[in-house]
């Protein structure tokens, strides 16, 4: 597959099984969601064959599912099975049918008639049909939905909530083939335990991209690795490729090495041969360097392994700056509720405390209120009661989670700019330290995809100098190197953090202290991600 001259891959080949999940892994821009649009059959490959089983049913789930405007998530949800809705209009039709006189008046057309309805109920029975409205009402509940939430428009939902409603959708159809597309993305952590269920649970074969390390060491039973047009499988889950992969690359480098010292000595040995052949007028010398050099044309060569790729260099340089870095108390925001009439409490006495150099994650379930509190802390809202206070030499750095803080329009040499005094040569250099070409860099913000504007953003955060980082989910569109550059940079960073995340593996690795927000107040946890979920776990 290649787009205008750019090859994506090349003869690609690969087999997927019903017995087992699969992780997609790869840098952002290698083709997975190219490669999973071809397998679903939604687009067509510039040379090769895709070959299913016999009567292979594919279920698709993009990065962002589109939903029906107007539909309720019910109605949506009950729209999930096509072959079921078929069965059910073709039923209607002959019962139409049954009920003409001029049927009844004719035993032939009766009988045919009445064969057909009995073959539509045979299969309206095998697809599941008279269970339908408890499976799909048992799928919405698995998914986390409610039976209030599923009388609520499609059109109000969340992103994460979206991503559910499609997945519910699959989950219905039971297609045997599940080829999932960052489907973690959105999802706060109550709402990717469910996810990780539902895959774990699913009778037939899965693949899933995602950036989301912990998901791939829980569901996945091998990794599927999509790099230079190649695609490389090892068995297990994510940490077993992780040092398999280092562990190849060392064993390929040891092999390349040695055969590079032996067809160096060849080369050698037939060049002198060939020379003696010249000089002496020997043919016997000639022929043997001839020899070797054609021994040579037919020994397979080892490619040399690239140890360690190109990474966005990303060193965030704060100061020391105050002691006490951030004090919220008695915080507390409502909005007016419907009519102007009850207020709607989101935040209610809210407490925080942060000194400096800790790095704090705040966790909570979609809705709860953490982006507000990041709006509130940064000036963009008033609370409605209690005091936030930063410290007297504290600068702060915002990373926005849907790049709202980023100028569309402007090339991304004018947005460097206008956050630095640089020349136009040194905006250049400095974007291409973020892997961006001399043609992005020219081009418009509007035209990068999500994992370029998230490395844009780290670029302006590095400008910034700022000694307070408000992160909003920073790596929900980063690939896994670029995350883990950002994870090595926070930890080497002079200032404080405070980070709402969901990626529970860049927790683990950052933040010593999670606070959660639930029901408008927040309760603190010591350590990181783990820490914190046996903590909730024992609470229980």
């Amino acid at each position: 597959m290649a787009y205008a001259t750019a090859p994506i891959f090349d003869d690609l080949s690969w087999e997927i099984h019903d017995d087992r999940v699969v992780g997609l892994v790869g840098p952002n821009g290698a083709g997975k969601s190219t490669l999973l649009r071809i397998i679903a059959g939604l687009l067509p490959a510039d040379r090769g064959a895709v070959v299913r089983a016999r009567g292979l049913s594919v279920g698709y789930l993009p990065q962002e599912p589109t939903l029906t405007p107007g539909r309720t998530v019910w109605e949506e949800a009950m729209t999930a099975s096509q072959a079921l809705a078929r069965v059910e209009a073709e039923l209607a039709a002959v019962e139409a049918r049954l009920a003409d006189p001029e049927v009844y008046g004719d035993e032939r057309t009766l009988a045919r008639t009445l064969a057909r309805q009995e073959r539509l109920l045979e299969e309206y029975a095998d697809l599941g049909g008279p269970a339908y409205e408890g499976r799909v009402r048992a799928t919405l509940r698995a998914m986390g939905f409610s039976d209030d939430d599923m009388h609520l428009p499609v059109d109000v939902l969340s992103g994460g909530q979206v991503k559910l409603v499609g997945l519910a959708r699959l989950l219905i159809d039971r297609p045997r083939l599940l080829l999932l597309d960052e489907p973690d993305n959105h999802l706060d952590l109550a709402s990717k335990a469910l996810l990780e269920r539902a895959i774990r649970d699913y009778a037939g074969g899965v693949v899933i991209v995602s950036h989301d390390r912990y998901l791939l060491d829980l569901v996945v039973d091998e990794v599927a690795e999509l790099e230079d047009g190649r695609l490389t499988l090892y068995p297990g889950n994510y940490s077993e490729y992780a040092f398999e992969k280092r562990a190849r690359l060392i064993r390929q480098q040891a092999l390349y090495q040695a055969q590079q010292h032996e067809i160096n000595r060849l080369e050698q040995s037939a060049e002198r041969l060939l020379a003696w052949g010249r000089i002496y007028d020997n043919e016997k010398f000639a022929k043997r360097g001839q020899a070797i050099l054609k021994r040579l044309e037919k020994v397979e060569r080892i490619d040399r392994p690239v140890l360690e790729r190109r990474r966005m260099e990303l060193e965030l340089t704060g100061w020391r700056g105050s002691n006490k870095v951030l004090e919220i108390a008695d915080l507390a925001k409502a909005f007016p509720g419907p009519g102007g009439e009850d207020e709607h409490l989101v935040l209610a006495g809210v407490d925080v405390l942060l000194w400096h150099g800790e790095r704090v994650g705040l966790v909570g379930a979609n809705g709860a209120g953490k982006s507000l509190l990041f709006r509130l802390i940064r000036g963009e809202e008033p609370p409605t009661e209690g005091r936030i206070a930063l410290g007297p030499s504290v600068s702060i750095g915002y990373y926005a989670q849907q790049h709202e803080t980023l100028e569309y329009s402007r090339t991304l040499i004018e947005t460097i700019r206008y956050a630095a005094p640089l020349s136009e040569a040194a905006a250049v250099s400095f974007l291409g330290s973020f892997l961006f070409s001399y043609e992005q860099a020219c081009g418009a913000v509007g035209n990068l995809s999500g994992g370029e504007r998230s490395r844009l953003q780290m670029a302006l955060l590095m400008l910034s100098g700022a000694n307070l980082l408000l992160l909003d989910e920073p790596t929900n569109n980063l690939d896994i190197a670029s995350a883990e550059v950002l994870e090595e940079a926070l930890s080497r960073f002079e200032g404080t953090v405070l980070v709402i995340s969901h990626d529970r593996y860049f927790l683990d690795r950052v933040v010593d202290r999670v606070v959660e927000l639930d029901q408008g107040a927040l309760t603190e946890y010591a350590g990181g991600f783990s820490d914190y979920y046996l903590a909730r776990a024992g609470s229980r």
